[in-house]
């Protein structure tokens, strides 16, 4: 492999200036020699024209609408030069040498295709959010992660694989992309970096956590921790995940489960506390999959 190969960061911004300019600014101290760096606005009110102006070093691109998760950096990954494309929430915060591991890892794993950092809760120090997943229960589409609200330790600093990447912080070999195409998306938010994976895997590539590197998290930063929006595209999103990537018994078991399980629960759960809003959500989200029976097929890198 090249000793440094192009590595293009992508950073999607949809009304969070303030975030996307202290990302920038540590990036502009990033380590790494062969980087590129797209801002894609996704149809802000307040466009950042201002940073437009004050990094003149890197790349925006200004969309009218906003397109989703997976359309932004879709769009910014059409654009991307690199070998490597970086994927970061724009409310996420990088150390100077947060690129070189995961590099290393990537030379040292030809098989690797996707590669995730460990995560860090910006306002809980020392708490991890993401070090690696064990995966999806097929028969309940529960998904388990390694590490999340725990205190840091040694074994999180090793490397290892894992069944997914974290959207938040996720950086992809071009063949990849070469080979199974973009994000799918139909997600419009969550759940797309898993769809993404899952597509990866079945195409030969392995999935790995690189504990050697640090990025930390705002997380729920542009939609809020418990906001209606993220209800809604969590509980739809993940029906939607079993429709698309599960088969035969895995499938009815799955959805049997967010049915007569995970549904009634969540929706009781918020009445008890009064918050009608998001119950309703929840049960919007599960409606929109019984009218949308027929999906968009993935779309290509060209």
């Amino acid at each position: 492999m090249n000793p440094n190969p192009k590595v293009s960061i992508i950073t999607v911004n949809f009304k969070g200036n303030n975030d996307t300019s202290e990302l920038l600014l540590c990036l502009r101290h990033c380590s790494y020699p062969n980087l590129e760096v797209i801002v894609v606005d996704n149809g802000s009110p307040e466009p950042p024209f201002h940073l437009e102006k004050q990094f003149p070093e890197y790349l925006f691109i200004f969309n009218k609408e906003n397109l989703g998760f997976a359309g932004g950096n879709n769009l910014g990954i059409r654009q991307a030069s690199g070998d490597f494309i970086f994927l970061l929430n724009n409310d996420t915060l990088v150390k100077p040498g947060f690129i070189t591991p995961i590099l290393q890892l990537f030379e040292q794993k030809p098989e690797a295709g996707i590669i995730s950092p460990r995560l860090m809760y910006a306002f809980e120090p020392g708490i991890v959010q993401f070090a690696g997943s064990k995966g999806m229960n097929p028969y309940t589409g529960r998904s388990f992660s390694i590490g999340w609200k725990e205190k840091d330790q040694e074994a999180f600093h090793q490397s290892y694989p894992s069944s997914t990447a974290h959207g938040a912080a996720m950086c992809i070999r071009r063949s990849v992309l070469e080979k199974i195409g973009l994000m799918w998306e139909g997600y419009f938010l969550y759940y797309e970096e898993l769809d993404f994976c899952e597509r990866a895997k079945k195409a030969g590539f392995s999935i790995w956590y690189c504990g050697d590197s640090e990025v930390t998290h705002k997380e729920s930063m542009s939609t809020g921790k418990d906001s209606p929006l993220k209800t809604y595209f969590l509980n739809r999103n993940r029906l939607l995940f079993i429709r698309r990537n599960m088969v035969g018994i895995q499938k009815l078991s799955a959805f049997f489960f967010f049915c007569c399980f995970a549904l009634p629960k969540n929706v009781l759960t918020l009445l008890l506390k009064g918050d009608t809003k998001r119950a309703g959500k929840i049960i919007s989200g599960f409606a929109w999959n019984l009218t949308h029976l027929r999906l968009p097929e993935n779309t290509t890198l060209t």
